[in-house]
């Protein structure tokens, strides 16, 4: 009875510090929204170039998830468990200290890596010690963190930056929680090993990342053609040979990344196609607090509670869709989904002024994007795999919704940086004389506002302020329409799979 106890004790320890460490891991996306602009201004980086902050992010989770998995297995699951929390606790010091902009990447880099592993590896543990009745409650509670740390991310970021004024401290909290992770993992955690562990697919890691980095790039220069075409090119070659050299090796037994075999059903691959368009959706969501400050001008210590709003409702939207998918099915409620979404990013554009509006705006696509954050691309994706390959399935989906929330930001950040290229060319004609461009420039968001609330004339103050936020609006303007449309597809996917059957 005792050594009974002591593995109860010991699985209670493990669930809890897992759940700590994949909450600290999803809230650092999440906090950094709010201080997006700060970032930039503070390294002088066009806004397309400060989204990689949070891009190289999710891009180092999209390629660590499958590799740090199968090392877990291999190598032990607390090992690379203490492993990853380490390389997380230094990635968010380096960050801290960073004293230039490509520091700043390298060390987001080494923090995604780190944060990368940490569901993969606790879902593992979860799965290799906990009895089937009681793993789906435990991995429910994993899945909550996400949710609950994108409603906490961008309020805390709010409030630290009201507090210190100093974006470096939402990476400095992090330390002293590693520090706890460490030491309490390496005390209370039993050492556990996958039996039958999979050989690690290097090339197809690499095939994989190299992908991504090559359409991150275009995405980057999307205000010029000619920079644009040959990386999206590159990319999309990189991943037909990812395909194609996956197919290989699942035909010679050896595991994939990507399992091309279930690529053979129309529902699996509409289903991972769905995924990649909710990695969009969730992407807009790193924007808002950007939107609230240059749209709405609002001050930046308090624009991260206005994503508030959206991450309750989408909390809500993800219950509402397992209930619905429940009633009505996976395929109806993609279409509700769509609708729902399509209303919210829509109104952004033509109807949002001020608080009341954005309010509704924001529940309509928070709400929607629960919907599709939830439960029916789960049920849809088990579907089409079968009970034999589920797994395998989810964590596919899973790897393509992170590759959306990888590319989109990219592609955001790229519109709203053809924005302030229009923004400096009207300030330039229009009011050469009253304001020092060339001292601040306009994508240094923070000194162009210092500089016209220095001006003395109130109704020029005013009038400049008012062309500011009118030309950035059409950057913004641009993100929601590509979120609307995201919608629309999804709406469309919907009715196809109802009326087809498939």
């Amino acid at each position: 009875m005792g050594e009974e106890q002591k593995a109860i004790t010991s699985q209670t320890w493990a669930i809890t510090l897992f759940t700590i460490a994949v909450f600290m891991s999803g809230l650092d996306n999440g906090i950094i929204s709010t201080a997006l602009t700060t970032i930039s201004d503070s390294f002088h980086v066009s806004p397309s170039w400060g989204a990689w902050s949070v891009t190289i992010y999710t891009f180092g989770i999209a390629i660590s998830v499958p590799i740090i998995g199968k090392l877990s297995d291999q190598y032990g699951r607390k090992r690379l468990f203490l492993t990853e929390i380490t390389l997380f606790g230094i990635g968010s010091l380096l960050v801290a200290l960073s004293p230039n902009f490509t520091f700043l990447l390298l060390s987001r880099f080494i923090q995604a890596i780190g944060g990368g592993g940490i569901f993969v590896i606790g879902t593992s543990y979860i799965l290799a010690t906990l009895p089937k009745e009681k793993q789906g409650k435990v991995l429910g509670i994993f899945g909550g963190m996400h949710g609950l740390s994108a409603v906490i991310g961008p309020n805390l970021g709010a409030v630290i930056l009201q507090l210190t004024g100093k974006w470096q401290w939402m990476f400095l909290i992090n330390i002293p929680i590693v520090i706890f992770l460490i030491v309490f993992g390496y005390i209370k955690i039993q050492e556990t090993k996958s039996t039958q562990a999979g050989r690690l697919d290097i090339i197809g890691s690499i095939l994989l990342g190299a992908g991504i980095l090559a359409i991150m790039f275009g995405l980057t220069n999307i205000e010029s053609e000619l920079s644009v075409w040959p990386y999206l090119v590159l990319g999309t070659i990189l991943f037909i040979l990812l395909i194609r050299y996956e197919k290989y090796i699942e035909q010679k037994g050896n595991e994939p990344i990507i399992p091309t075999s279930l690529l053979k059903s129309q529902l699996f691959r509409i289903t991972l196609f769905i995924g990649l368009l909710s990695g969009g959706f969730l992407a807009g969501i790193i924007f808002i607090p950007a939107y609230v400050q240059q749209v709405l001008q609002v001050p930046v210590e308090q624009a991260g509670y206005w994503l508030t709003p959206m991450a309750l409702a989408s909390g809500i939207g993800a219950g509402l869709g397992g209930v619905l998918t429940d009633k009505i099915g996976a395929r109806q409620t993609l279409i509700i989904a769509g609708v729902i979404g399509l209303t919210g990013f829509v109104s952004f554009p033509i109807w949002v002024s001020g608080f009341i509006s954005y309010l509704i705006a924001s529940v309509f696509a928070g709400i929607g994007l629960g919907f599709l954050l939830g439960a029916p691309l789960n049920v849809l994706v088990g579907e089409s795999a079968g009970q034999a390959n589920k797994g395998t399935a989810i964590g596919t989906l899973s790897l393509v919704r992170q590759i959306g929330l990888t590319l989109f930001p990219t592609l955001y950040a790229g519109l709203l940086t053809k924005a302030y290229i229009r923004l400096e060319h009207v300030l330039e004609t229009s009011y050469s004389g009253k304001l020092q461009l060339s001292d601040v420039g306009t994508e240094n968001y923070s000194l162009l506002i210092e500089q016209v609330e220095q001006l003395i004339d109130p109704h020029l103050k005013s009038e400049i302020l008012a062309t500011i936020s009118r030309t950035l609006e059409l950057g913004f303007s641009s993100m929601f329409m590509v979120a609307a449309c995201l919608a629309f597809i999804t709406i469309f996917i919907g009715i196809y799979l109802t009326r087809k059957n498939v």
